[in-house]
């Protein structure tokens, strides 16, 4: 027997971001959306636990205990007094070190997968805690659609969605590193006052309607300077964009993946044509959004 679970990637509409806490993470709010690009999650019994992934980028995806699949495993059967002997491989989609969640979406899947193969009838809210324990985009990686992310962002409220919005995604030549990042941030903004996050009014409001323009004017990423910083290409990548027609360019949460807002199916097309042409990227994906979260297929 096998249980394969399907996760989607994410991207930020709103990153909010605080000052530095005594235990270094920051407080944040942060809007997340689950878009329409996957990874898929197979859990069979074996007779020990190993990680194996195929698809693009794979070559970076560790295969030891650190990969956050394998955390989630043993994370679980730890709390059931289970022996946390699977082989998880994931079939890998969403990019590596992109600033989409896709280690967070393998260890909500693989989360979901064991708990489903091994019949622990964990509540959901179980998962949910599982899911914060092993990192802050854990908890929405399993429930997708859209929410505020509030805390380190592990503390959820879903959120009113009033249609599908279209996306373009542009990979980077390589990744970055989302603490790097987090101290690039803090570097910046050394010496001066830090607001404390809160959600964009405007743009609750724009998702709850389905206003894509709306949406386009109340976007915003306190991570994109520092992102910039550590990767001063992605400047072509986002004014390409622009220049293309998307209604809003910004960096996906940490970065490096670029996202484009589109008004349309047909305006993503373009907006993904002018990027593949532009050459300031490696790939070029468009996806819907909101989509449900980590689902048994």
């Amino acid at each position: 027997m096998s249980v394969t679970v399907r996760v989607p990637a994410k991207v930020n509409v709103q990153l909010a971001v605080g000052a530095a806490r005594p235990d270094g993470f920051h407080d944040l709010a942060n809007v997340f959306l689950a878009v329409g690009l996957y990874d898929e999650i197979t859990v069979t019994p074996a007779d020990e636990l190993r990680v194996t992934c195929a698809g693009p980028d794979a070559g970076q995806v560790p295969l030891d205990r650190t990969n956050l699949a394998a955390r989630a495993a043993l994370a679980l059967a730890a709390r059931r007094g289970l022996e946390p002997n699977v082989h998880l491989h994931i079939a890998k989609d969403i990019p590596v070190a992109g600033g989409m969640a896709g280690g967070s979406a393998d260890g909500a899947g693989a989360l979901l997968a064991c708990d489903t193969l091994w019949g622990t009838g964990a509540s959901r809210a179980e998962l949910l805690a599982i899911c914060a324990e092993l990192g802050s985009d854990v908890p929405f990686s399993l429930v997708g659609g859209a929410a505020l992310g509030v805390g380190r962002g592990e503390q959820l409220t879903g959120l009113d969605v009033g249609g599908a919005f279209h996306w373009v995604f542009a990979m980077a030549e390589r990744g970055l590193s989302t603490p790097a990042v987090f101290r690039e941030f803090d570097r910046l903004a050394e010496g001066r006052a830090i607001p404390e996050p809160v959600a964009s009014r405007d743009l609750l409001d724009a998702l709850a309607k389905g206003d894509a323009d709306a949406l386009a004017a109340a976007v915003t990423n306190d991570l994109q300077p520092a992102a910039l910083s550590l990767f001063p290409e992605l400047s072509a990548t986002l004014a390409a964009g622009r220049d293309a027609g998307a209604l809003a360019s910004l960096v996906s949460g940490s970065g490096p993946t670029t996202a484009f807002l589109a008004r349309d199916a047909g305006a993503a097309e373009k907006v993904a044509r002018a990027l593949r042409d532009s050459g300031t990227c490696r790939t070029v994906r468009t996806a819907q959004g909101p989509v449900p979260g980590a689902t048994v297929v």
